[in-house]
């Protein structure tokens, strides 16, 4: 039997000399990372838990970093890895597309809590209108920092973003709002969006009803997903998956199929 198609669409990965210091500077209150961060790390985590290919999530926190980032994620590229790569409000549009275009990428990771810019600020929307159709978009959104940063991202700023470009694939980490669940439910139905899956420490800590009953809302087929790897275990991630009580072509599409039809992906 050909085995489940896994694709995780959330996983963080650095420069070996980096990876412990990185985790260790943006901490989340109550997470623990539970892998290294590295890259022999992750792959280890993909081959214990059955993970085809992972997409690997680059953070640039400053500007200056944007493209020594995009150039380590971009050489991570192969069948099984997905590079993700950053901008910053910062740098100007052209320097971020330029980047972005040097290194191959097709699509970013935005972090307000680590990039402490707002998902509204104009300078990210000149960003988002210069990518149209060609450059799709990873976000985190809601809770995981204080009052203040939590307040740079939230479900209606990603309505807003997906009623103004239309064209942009978009997709919101976290079912659209972690820790704020029930306004993602309400901000984002109806919204053309990607919904992700991950919800740190694990989705376990989510009422299995409440989760079916979200994903079937929004529509099975515009949910992927993620881990947030190394802040969890993927393989109980999948186990929570399977624990929802999806059909199991739901389950098939949430698991990998919609993500690999979303990015393009080849033949697994």
């Amino acid at each position: 039997m050909k085995p489940e198609l896994i694709i995780d669409a959330h996983t963080h990965v650095w420069p070996d000399k980096i990876a412990g210091l990185a985790l260790n500077s943006n901490p989340v209150p109550g997470l623990e990372p539970r892998g290294s961060g590295t890259v022999a790390g992750l792959d280890a985590a993909m081959d214990l838990h059955g993970v085809q290919a992972s997409c690997c999530l680059g953070i640039a926190n400053e500007a200056r970093h944007v493209d020594s980032v995009n150039r380590f994620v971009a050489g991570l590229a192969d069948p099984r890895r997905y590079p993700v790569g950053t901008v910053h409000v910062d740098l100007s549009v052209e320097e971020n597309l330029a980047s972005l275009r040097r290194h191959g990428i097709r699509s970013v990771k935005l972090h307000p809590l680590f990039q402490n810019f707002a998902l509204n600020d104009p300078r990210l929307w000149r960003i988002l209108e210069a990518f149209g159709s060609e450059i799709s978009v990873i976000t985190h959104v809601g809770q995981g920092g204080d009052a203040r940063t939590n307040a740079l991202s939230s479900p209606k700023m990603i309505a807003d973003i997906a009623r103004q470009f239309p064209n942009l694939t978009l997709m919101a980490c976290h079912f659209g709002g972690y820790k704020i669940l029930d306004d993602a439910e309400e901000m984002l139905a109806g919204a053309d969006v990607i919904l992700e899956t991950s919800w740190p420490p694990t989705l376990s800590t989510l009422a299995p009803d409440r989760v079916r009953r979200l994903i079937r809302n929004h529509g099975a087929e515009r949910i992927v997903f993620g881990s947030d790897w190394p802040m969890t275990n993927p393989g109980e991630e999948i186990a929570a998956i399977h624990g929802l009580g999806l059909t199991d072509e739901e389950t098939r599409q949430v698991l990998g199929a919609n993500l690999a039809r979303f990015l393009q992906l080849s033949p697994l």
